[in-house]
Protein backbone atom coordinates (compact mmCIF):
# COMPACT_ATOMS: atom_id res chain seq x y z
CA UNK A 1 0.00 0.00 0.00
CA UNK A 2 1.48 3.43 -0.97
CA UNK A 3 2.15 6.04 1.84
CA UNK A 4 -0.84 8.32 0.19
CA UNK A 5 -3.31 5.02 0.64
CA UNK A 6 -1.93 4.64 4.14
CA UNK A 7 -1.83 8.57 5.23
CA UNK A 8 -5.65 8.92 3.76
CA UNK A 9 -6.64 5.83 5.49
CA UNK A 10 -5.06 7.15 8.96
CA UNK A 11 -6.56 10.65 8.35
CA UNK A 12 -10.52 8.70 7.82
CA UNK A 13 -9.73 6.43 10.86
CA UNK A 14 -9.26 9.10 13.05
CA UNK A 15 -11.80 11.45 11.41
CA UNK A 16 -14.38 8.17 12.59
CA UNK A 17 -13.04 8.15 16.24
CA UNK A 18 -13.43 11.25 16.83
CA UNK A 19 -17.17 11.17 16.04
CA UNK A 20 -17.53 8.66 17.69
CA UNK A 21 -15.86 9.74 20.95
CA UNK A 22 -18.18 12.93 20.73
CA UNK A 23 -20.81 10.42 21.00
CA UNK A 24 -19.05 8.66 23.51
CA UNK A 25 -18.61 11.57 25.63
CA UNK A 26 -22.38 12.29 26.04
CA UNK A 27 -22.55 8.92 28.06
CA UNK A 28 -19.33 9.71 30.13
CA UNK A 29 -21.07 12.95 31.55
CA UNK A 30 -24.31 12.05 31.42
CA UNK A 31 -24.96 8.39 31.88
CA UNK A 32 -24.16 8.12 35.91
CA UNK A 33 -26.18 11.29 36.14
CA UNK A 34 -29.17 9.95 33.95
CA UNK A 35 -28.55 6.30 36.53
CA UNK A 36 -28.74 8.53 39.69
CA UNK A 37 -31.76 10.47 38.29
CA UNK A 38 -33.89 6.90 37.28
CA UNK A 39 -32.99 4.01 39.54
CA UNK A 40 -34.55 3.83 42.52
CA UNK A 41 -31.55 2.62 43.99
CA UNK A 42 -28.84 5.04 43.90
CA UNK A 43 -25.73 2.46 44.39
CA UNK A 44 -26.81 1.53 40.32
CA UNK A 45 -26.13 4.94 39.16
CA UNK A 46 -23.04 3.89 37.52
CA UNK A 47 -24.54 0.78 36.33
CA UNK A 48 -25.33 1.93 32.86
CA UNK A 49 -21.72 2.58 32.18
CA UNK A 50 -20.97 -0.73 33.48
CA UNK A 51 -23.69 -2.25 30.85
CA UNK A 52 -22.01 -0.53 27.85
CA UNK A 53 -18.12 -1.47 28.96
CA UNK A 54 -20.08 -5.15 29.53
CA UNK A 55 -21.58 -5.00 25.98
CA UNK A 56 -17.82 -3.98 24.39
CA UNK A 57 -16.22 -6.69 26.48
CA UNK A 58 -18.59 -8.90 24.83
CA UNK A 59 -19.04 -7.93 21.42
CA UNK A 60 -14.60 -7.34 20.97
CA UNK A 61 -14.46 -10.72 20.04
CA UNK A 62 -17.15 -11.83 17.85
CA UNK A 63 -16.34 -8.32 15.54
CA UNK A 64 -13.01 -9.40 15.52
CA UNK A 65 -14.02 -12.76 14.33
CA UNK A 66 -16.65 -11.06 11.91
CA UNK A 67 -14.68 -8.96 10.38
CA UNK A 68 -12.62 -11.84 9.66
CA UNK A 69 -14.84 -12.83 7.15
CA UNK A 70 -16.07 -9.34 5.87
CA UNK A 71 -13.58 -6.87 6.23
CA UNK A 72 -12.87 -3.68 8.02
CA UNK A 73 -15.19 -1.25 6.91
CA UNK A 74 -18.40 -3.50 6.66
CA UNK A 75 -17.80 -4.30 10.68
CA UNK A 76 -16.98 -0.76 11.24
CA UNK A 77 -20.52 0.37 9.77
CA UNK A 78 -22.54 -1.89 11.93
CA UNK A 79 -21.18 -0.68 14.60
CA UNK A 80 -21.87 3.51 13.78
CA UNK A 81 -24.98 1.99 13.00
CA UNK A 82 -25.58 0.15 16.50
CA UNK A 83 -24.31 4.13 18.27
CA UNK A 84 -27.27 5.85 15.81
CA UNK A 85 -29.69 3.02 17.35
CA UNK A 86 -28.43 3.40 20.84
CA UNK A 87 -28.88 7.47 21.15
CA UNK A 88 -32.04 6.87 19.74
CA UNK A 89 -32.87 4.37 22.36
CA UNK A 90 -31.27 5.99 25.08
CA UNK A 91 -33.11 9.25 24.01
CA UNK A 92 -36.33 7.76 24.59
CA UNK A 93 -35.91 5.68 27.49
CA UNK A 94 -35.10 8.77 29.46
CA UNK A 95 -38.46 10.57 28.18
CA UNK A 96 -40.19 7.72 29.34
CA UNK A 97 -37.97 7.15 33.04
CA UNK A 98 -37.04 3.71 31.96
CA UNK A 99 -33.84 2.92 33.65
CA UNK A 100 -33.17 -0.90 32.41
CA UNK A 101 -34.60 0.21 29.39
CA UNK A 102 -31.39 3.10 29.12
CA UNK A 103 -29.27 0.15 30.28
CA UNK A 104 -30.43 -1.17 27.27
CA UNK A 105 -29.06 1.31 25.38
CA UNK A 106 -25.58 1.78 26.69
CA UNK A 107 -25.58 -2.28 26.18
CA UNK A 108 -25.74 -1.33 22.23
CA UNK A 109 -23.40 1.62 22.99
CA UNK A 110 -20.96 -0.79 23.88
CA UNK A 111 -21.21 -3.34 20.65
CA UNK A 112 -20.47 0.68 18.74
CA UNK A 113 -17.39 0.74 21.27
CA UNK A 114 -16.17 -2.56 20.45
CA UNK A 115 -15.92 -1.78 16.85
CA UNK A 116 -14.07 1.14 17.27
CA UNK A 117 -11.38 -0.33 19.26
CA UNK A 118 -10.38 -2.04 15.33
CA UNK A 119 -9.35 1.31 13.93
CA UNK A 120 -6.10 1.60 15.37
CA UNK A 121 -5.66 -1.91 14.26
CA UNK A 122 -6.56 -1.51 10.83
CA UNK A 123 -4.30 1.62 11.02
CA UNK A 124 -1.51 -0.49 11.62
CA UNK A 125 -2.14 -3.37 8.98
CA UNK A 126 -1.81 -0.49 6.61
CA UNK A 127 1.14 0.99 7.85
CA UNK A 128 5.15 0.50 7.08
CA UNK A 129 6.71 -1.55 9.86
CA UNK A 130 8.33 1.72 11.48
CA UNK A 131 5.26 3.72 11.62
CA UNK A 132 3.36 1.41 13.91
CA UNK A 133 3.21 2.88 17.32
CA UNK A 134 2.47 6.02 15.40
CA UNK A 135 -0.14 4.80 13.29
CA UNK A 136 -1.82 3.63 16.84
CA UNK A 137 -1.22 7.35 18.07
CA UNK A 138 -2.52 9.02 14.76
CA UNK A 139 -5.87 7.45 14.84
CA UNK A 140 -6.17 8.11 18.87
CA UNK A 141 -5.47 11.46 17.30
CA UNK A 142 -9.28 12.03 16.63
CA UNK A 143 -10.04 12.00 19.84
CA UNK A 144 -8.92 15.79 19.68
CA UNK A 145 -12.20 16.50 18.30
CA UNK A 146 -14.40 15.19 20.85
CA UNK A 147 -12.12 16.92 23.51
CA UNK A 148 -12.73 20.09 22.00
CA UNK A 149 -16.29 19.78 20.72
CA UNK A 150 -17.98 16.70 22.92
CA UNK A 151 -18.52 18.16 26.00
CA UNK A 152 -20.03 21.72 24.65
CA UNK A 153 -22.38 19.65 22.20
CA UNK A 154 -22.87 17.51 25.28
CA UNK A 155 -23.66 20.18 27.58
CA UNK A 156 -25.72 22.49 25.17
CA UNK A 157 -27.65 20.02 23.50
CA UNK A 158 -28.96 17.92 26.58
CA UNK A 159 -31.90 20.50 26.82
CA UNK A 160 -33.19 19.78 23.11
CA UNK A 161 -35.86 17.71 24.28
CA UNK A 162 -36.79 20.05 27.41
CA UNK A 163 -38.51 19.73 29.50
CA UNK A 164 -37.48 15.73 29.54
CA UNK A 165 -33.43 16.64 30.72
CA UNK A 166 -30.41 15.07 29.01
CA UNK A 167 -32.69 13.31 26.65
CA UNK A 168 -31.53 16.22 24.01
CA UNK A 169 -28.44 14.88 24.33
CA UNK A 170 -28.37 11.31 23.74
CA UNK A 171 -30.66 12.20 20.45
CA UNK A 172 -27.68 14.20 19.32
CA UNK A 173 -25.09 11.53 19.95
CA UNK A 174 -27.63 9.20 17.55
CA UNK A 175 -26.91 11.96 14.53
CA UNK A 176 -23.47 12.23 15.11
CA UNK A 177 -22.85 8.02 14.91
CA UNK A 178 -24.76 9.19 11.43
CA UNK A 179 -22.18 11.44 10.32
CA UNK A 180 -19.65 8.85 11.28
CA UNK A 181 -20.48 6.62 8.52
CA UNK A 182 -19.43 8.79 5.98
CA UNK A 183 -15.41 8.57 6.69
CA UNK A 184 -16.06 4.47 7.29
CA UNK A 185 -17.88 4.45 3.75
CA UNK A 186 -14.25 5.37 1.97
CA UNK A 187 -11.78 3.88 4.35
CA UNK A 188 -9.97 0.54 2.18
CA UNK A 189 -8.10 -1.53 4.50
CA UNK A 190 -6.91 -5.13 2.87
CA UNK A 191 -9.31 -7.82 3.92
CA UNK A 192 -8.11 -10.12 6.79
CA UNK A 193 -8.41 -13.40 4.69
CA UNK A 194 -6.10 -11.52 1.66
CA UNK A 195 -3.06 -11.75 3.85
CA UNK A 196 -0.78 -15.00 3.80
CA UNK A 197 1.85 -15.80 6.64
CA UNK A 198 4.72 -18.24 6.22
CA UNK A 199 3.88 -19.54 9.76
CA UNK A 200 1.44 -21.54 10.45
CA UNK A 201 -1.11 -20.37 13.96
CA UNK A 202 -0.32 -20.92 17.61
CA UNK A 203 -2.48 -22.08 19.93
CA UNK A 204 -4.15 -19.31 21.65
CA UNK A 205 -2.91 -20.67 25.22
CA UNK A 206 0.62 -20.85 23.66
CA UNK A 207 0.09 -16.69 22.46
CA UNK A 208 -0.92 -15.78 25.92
CA UNK A 209 1.72 -17.56 27.76
CA UNK A 210 4.11 -15.31 26.27
CA UNK A 211 5.88 -12.54 28.60
CA UNK A 212 5.03 -9.41 25.54
CA UNK A 213 1.36 -10.39 25.58
CA UNK A 214 1.00 -10.55 29.67
CA UNK A 215 2.47 -7.21 29.73
CA UNK A 216 0.85 -6.00 26.87
CA UNK A 217 -2.50 -6.94 27.91
CA UNK A 218 -2.25 -5.71 31.32
CA UNK A 219 -0.95 -2.23 30.28
CA UNK A 220 -3.66 -1.76 28.13
CA UNK A 221 -6.14 -3.13 30.48
CA UNK A 222 -4.86 -1.28 33.62
CA UNK A 223 -4.93 2.04 31.51
CA UNK A 224 -8.45 1.72 30.81
CA UNK A 225 -10.24 -0.02 33.63
CA UNK A 226 -8.20 2.76 36.26
CA UNK A 227 -9.36 5.70 33.73
CA UNK A 228 -13.24 4.71 33.82
CA UNK A 229 -12.93 3.68 37.46
CA UNK A 230 -12.09 7.63 38.37
CA UNK A 231 -13.82 9.62 35.00
CA UNK A 232 -17.50 7.59 35.87
CA UNK A 233 -17.09 8.91 39.38
CA UNK A 234 -15.01 11.93 38.76
CA UNK A 235 -19.16 13.77 37.36
CA UNK A 236 -20.75 12.67 40.65
CA UNK A 237 -18.49 13.49 43.16
CA UNK A 238 -18.09 17.03 41.70
CA UNK A 239 -22.00 16.91 41.49
CA UNK A 240 -21.95 16.12 45.36
CA UNK A 241 -19.27 18.83 46.02
CA UNK A 242 -21.51 21.73 44.36
CA UNK A 243 -20.29 22.44 40.80
CA UNK A 244 -22.31 23.29 38.08
CA UNK A 245 -23.07 21.48 35.02
CA UNK A 246 -20.24 23.81 33.05
CA UNK A 247 -17.10 23.18 35.41
CA UNK A 248 -17.71 19.79 34.91
CA UNK A 249 -18.09 20.01 31.53
CA UNK A 250 -14.91 21.33 31.61
CA UNK A 251 -12.87 19.09 33.67
CA UNK A 252 -13.60 16.25 31.36
CA UNK A 253 -13.09 18.62 28.14
CA UNK A 254 -9.34 18.66 29.50
CA UNK A 255 -9.11 15.28 30.55
CA UNK A 256 -10.39 13.65 27.09
CA UNK A 257 -8.28 16.69 25.49
CA UNK A 258 -5.03 14.69 27.61
CA UNK A 259 -6.01 11.42 26.59
CA UNK A 260 -6.04 12.39 22.77
CA UNK A 261 -3.41 15.06 22.49
CA UNK A 262 -0.06 13.23 23.51
CA UNK A 263 -1.16 11.48 20.36
CA UNK A 264 0.97 13.74 18.65
CA UNK A 265 4.16 12.56 20.21
CA UNK A 266 3.39 9.29 21.80
CA UNK A 267 4.46 7.20 18.82
CA UNK A 268 7.78 9.36 18.24
CA UNK A 269 8.50 9.17 22.20
CA UNK A 270 8.17 5.23 21.52
CA UNK A 271 10.23 5.04 18.93
CA UNK A 272 12.69 7.46 20.29
CA UNK A 273 13.31 5.85 23.79
CA UNK A 274 11.43 2.92 23.69
CA UNK A 275 7.66 1.14 24.80
CA UNK A 276 9.14 0.76 28.15
CA UNK A 277 10.33 3.85 28.92
CA UNK A 278 7.09 5.16 27.84
CA UNK A 279 4.75 2.37 30.33
CA UNK A 280 6.64 3.09 33.14
CA UNK A 281 6.46 7.04 32.99
CA UNK A 282 2.40 6.47 32.40
CA UNK A 283 2.15 4.53 35.78
CA UNK A 284 3.65 7.19 37.17
CA UNK A 285 1.34 9.85 35.98
CA UNK A 286 -1.51 7.53 37.59
CA UNK A 287 0.20 7.70 40.70
CA UNK A 288 0.43 11.97 40.84
CA UNK A 289 -2.84 12.01 39.30
CA UNK A 290 -3.95 9.92 42.22
CA UNK A 291 -2.19 12.34 44.47
CA UNK A 292 -3.72 14.90 43.62
CA UNK A 293 -7.08 13.85 43.57
CA UNK A 294 -7.08 13.13 47.06
CA UNK A 295 -5.39 16.13 48.24
CA UNK A 296 -8.74 17.92 48.06
CA UNK A 297 -11.97 19.06 46.56
CA UNK A 298 -11.23 21.88 44.31
CA UNK A 299 -11.44 23.03 40.96
CA UNK A 300 -7.65 22.30 40.81
CA UNK A 301 -7.65 19.00 41.93
CA UNK A 302 -10.39 17.59 40.10
CA UNK A 303 -9.00 19.49 36.95
CA UNK A 304 -5.11 18.14 37.53
CA UNK A 305 -6.20 14.90 38.77
CA UNK A 306 -8.33 14.22 35.29
CA UNK A 307 -5.74 16.01 33.04
CA UNK A 308 -2.63 13.98 34.52
CA UNK A 309 -5.58 10.49 34.18
CA UNK A 310 -5.89 11.05 30.61
CA UNK A 311 -1.82 11.33 29.51
CA UNK A 312 -1.68 8.16 31.83
CA UNK A 313 -4.04 6.48 29.95
CA UNK A 314 -2.46 7.48 27.14
CA UNK A 315 0.99 6.05 27.20
CA UNK A 316 -0.30 3.54 28.99
CA UNK A 317 -2.73 2.40 26.29
CA UNK A 318 -0.32 3.13 23.01
CA UNK A 319 2.30 1.69 24.38
CA UNK A 320 0.57 -2.00 25.45
CA UNK A 321 -1.16 -1.87 21.95
CA UNK A 322 2.69 -1.41 20.53
CA UNK A 323 3.88 -4.24 22.51
CA UNK A 324 0.16 -6.63 21.62
CA UNK A 325 1.99 -6.50 17.80
CA UNK A 326 4.86 -8.27 18.56
CA UNK A 327 2.98 -11.18 20.35
CA UNK A 328 0.96 -12.16 17.14
CA UNK A 329 1.61 -13.83 13.81
CA UNK A 330 -0.46 -12.57 10.35
CA UNK A 331 -2.64 -15.81 11.07
CA UNK A 332 -2.96 -15.56 14.61
CA UNK A 333 -4.26 -11.54 14.02
CA UNK A 334 -7.96 -11.71 14.72
CA UNK A 335 -7.84 -14.30 17.90
CA UNK A 336 -5.54 -12.17 19.91
CA UNK A 337 -7.08 -8.92 18.99
CA UNK A 338 -10.12 -10.17 20.52
CA UNK A 339 -8.90 -11.58 23.24
CA UNK A 340 -6.87 -8.30 24.33
CA UNK A 341 -9.91 -6.05 23.41
CA UNK A 342 -12.45 -8.48 25.79
CA UNK A 343 -9.47 -8.18 28.41
CA UNK A 344 -9.14 -4.79 28.30
CA UNK A 345 -13.30 -3.82 28.16
CA UNK A 346 -13.69 -6.36 31.35
CA UNK A 347 -11.41 -4.45 33.28
CA UNK A 348 -13.73 -1.36 31.95
CA UNK A 349 -16.87 -2.63 32.90
CA UNK A 350 -15.29 -4.16 36.28
CA UNK A 351 -13.76 -0.14 36.87
CA UNK A 352 -17.07 1.63 36.15
CA UNK A 353 -19.57 -1.17 37.82
CA UNK A 354 -17.31 -0.61 40.94
CA UNK A 355 -17.16 3.07 40.51
CA UNK A 356 -20.32 3.99 41.46
CA UNK A 357 -20.89 1.76 44.58
CA UNK A 358 -17.50 2.78 46.26
CA UNK A 359 -17.65 6.82 45.39
CA UNK A 360 -21.42 6.02 47.27
CA UNK A 361 -19.88 3.65 50.31
CA UNK A 362 -16.63 4.62 50.96
CA UNK A 363 -15.96 7.95 49.18
CA UNK A 364 -13.75 9.93 46.40
CA UNK A 365 -10.37 9.01 48.18
CA UNK A 366 -11.21 5.28 47.81
CA UNK A 367 -11.67 5.87 44.11
CA UNK A 368 -8.20 7.09 43.71
CA UNK A 369 -6.74 4.28 46.37
CA UNK A 370 -8.69 1.70 44.33
CA UNK A 371 -5.98 2.14 41.58
CA UNK A 372 -2.53 0.86 43.59
CA UNK A 373 -2.83 -2.82 43.41
CA UNK A 374 -3.72 -2.83 39.27
CA UNK A 375 -0.73 -0.66 39.02
CA UNK A 376 1.68 -2.82 40.69
CA UNK A 377 0.53 -5.57 39.46
CA UNK A 378 1.11 -4.07 35.53
CA UNK A 379 4.44 -2.36 37.18
CA UNK A 380 5.69 -6.02 38.05
CA UNK A 381 4.37 -7.86 34.82
CA UNK A 382 6.32 -5.25 32.49
CA UNK A 383 9.47 -5.25 34.82
CA UNK A 384 9.33 -9.11 33.76
CA UNK A 385 8.62 -8.48 30.23
CA UNK A 386 11.68 -6.16 30.37
CA UNK A 387 13.59 -8.93 31.90
CA UNK A 388 12.75 -11.82 29.36
CA UNK A 389 13.67 -9.35 26.76
CA UNK A 390 16.79 -8.30 27.81
CA UNK A 391 18.08 -12.27 28.52
CA UNK A 392 16.59 -12.99 25.12
CA UNK A 393 19.08 -13.76 22.36
CA UNK A 394 20.00 -11.67 19.67
CA UNK A 395 18.68 -12.83 16.03
CA UNK A 396 21.28 -14.48 14.10
CA UNK A 397 21.61 -11.89 10.86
Amino acid sequence: MSVAHYRFNVFLLATAQGLYLVSGVTYIMFAGLVGQMLADNKLLATLPIAVMTIGTAASTVPMSMLMKRIGRRFGFLIGATSGVLSGSLGAYAIVLGDFWLFCGAALIMGVYQACTQYYRFAAVETAPKDYVSRAVSYVLLGGVISALFGPTIAVYSRDLLAPVPFAGGFAMAALISVAAMIPLFLVRIPRPMEEGSHEGARPLGEIIRQPVFIAAVLNAATSYGLMVLVMTATPLAMTACGFEMHDTGSVIQWHVLAMFVPSFFTGTLIHRFGVLAVLFTGMALFVISAGFAVSGLGMFNFGAALILLGVAWNFLFVGGTTLLTEAYRPSEKAKTQGLNEFIVFAAAATGSFSSGGLLNLSGWDAVNYGMAPFLAATFFATLWYARTKRLAPEPVS
